[in-house]
């Protein structure tokens, strides 16, 4: 049996399963119909249909013109140009048994559009010992259509890392509910919707991941964020579009992407476009948002166009620390 028959047996066994989760099988059907729709739902109760094509057509003349000045070639040398950002947040609720606790966040990966920023921060990351990996969101170039062309570059990431409680993953706006069972088969743990507690001695933290709120956001995820268990707790969300929300339900820390930093940036850093529908100025780095801090990673990889300017793809390394 080859790679991609194994993968799609053991989905189609995940699915089954699923079946006998009715949250789960719920959540399913509801996003399977959001993506067969074509609609773009947001946390601020607005629906509209997407414009993928208009975007793409101006795309193709941006690149156009990146060509004609001879940009183009020094765009991509940018979107492989990946770094190890490493950083220390501290936090007075931090239970000390987490002290120094490691969390690896990848981020927009895009395997298939450019792979080598993968492969550069496989690199950058060999050697690491981290306490938990988390992947928030879009691990491919199209936001619809099959996904199992993918699944080696997991396989080759799993192989890679290091983490001591595993890896936790969300979906991005790019990816498709179908891909949680191929994940979950691989190992990772998939949350929608859903918190998992990581128990050190007499210490927890809490880890709440929801499904996308850039194109299917719906109350369940909110409901996730206010369900949460007490103590210090780390929301995961693909965009930074309900960093009120998670500020209101308690949590400490919020960790996102999906915006690229903007990937294509005025001198400065500052962005062009940001794709994000609220909280725009949280479209990179890190941020506050009353007593929660968050972050917005570059990302690793791309999309629309292979290139970057005034922004730098980066794997990120953030160390806990009790204030």
């Amino acid at each position: 049996m080859n790679d991609a028959a194994h993968l799609l047996n053991a989905t189609s066994g995940s699915t089954a399963a699923a079946r006998r989760d009715p949250a789960r099988e719920a959540w399913r059907q509801q996003r399977l119909g959001m993506e067969a729709a074509e609609e773009k739902h947001t946390p601020s109760a607005v629906t509209t249909r997407r414009h993928w094509f208009d975007f793409n057509q101006m795309l193709r003349v941006f690149g156009w013109g990146l060509r004609l000045c001879g940009l183009y070639e020094r765009g991509i040398r940018n979107a492989l140009d990946i770094q190890l950002k490493r950083m220390e947040l501290g936090f007075a609720n931090l239970p000390a048994e987490f002290d120094g606790f490691r969390i690896l966040q990848l981020s927009d990966l895009h395997v298939d559009f450019l792979p080598e920023p993968l492969n550069a921060a496989l690199d950058l990351i060999a050697g690491e010992e981290v306490d938990l990996c988390v992947l928030t969101g879009d691990y491919r170039k199209r936001v619809s259509g099959p996904f199992e062309h993918i699944m080696p570059a997991f396989e080759k990431l799993l192989a890679r890392l290091r983490a001591q409680h595993g890896v936790y993953a969300i979906l991005g706006n790019h990816d498709c509910a179908d891909m949680v069972e191929a994940f979950e088969a691989l190992g990772i743990d998939v949350l929608i919707n859903q918190t998992r507690t990581i128990q050190r001695g007499q210490g927890q933290i809490h880890v709440t991941g929801t499904d996308d709120v850039h194109y299917y956001y719906t109350d369940a995820a909110r409901a996730a964020l206010d369900g949460a268990p007490k103590g210090f707790k780390i929301a995961l969300i693909h965009s930074a579009e309900l960093a009120d929300v998670a500020a209101e339900a308690g949590f400490s820390l919020y960790l996102s992407g999906h915006t690229h930093g903007g990937q294509i940036c005025l001198p400065g850093g500052l962005p062009i476009i940001t794709h994000l529908s609220r909280h725009r100025r949280y479209a990179s780095g890190l941020w506050r948002h009353g007593s929660m801090t968050g972050y917005t990673t570059t990302g690793i990889g791309v999309s629309g166009l292979p290139v970057r300017f005034n922004t730098r793809g980066e794997a990120v390394l953030i160390t806990l620390r009790r204030a």
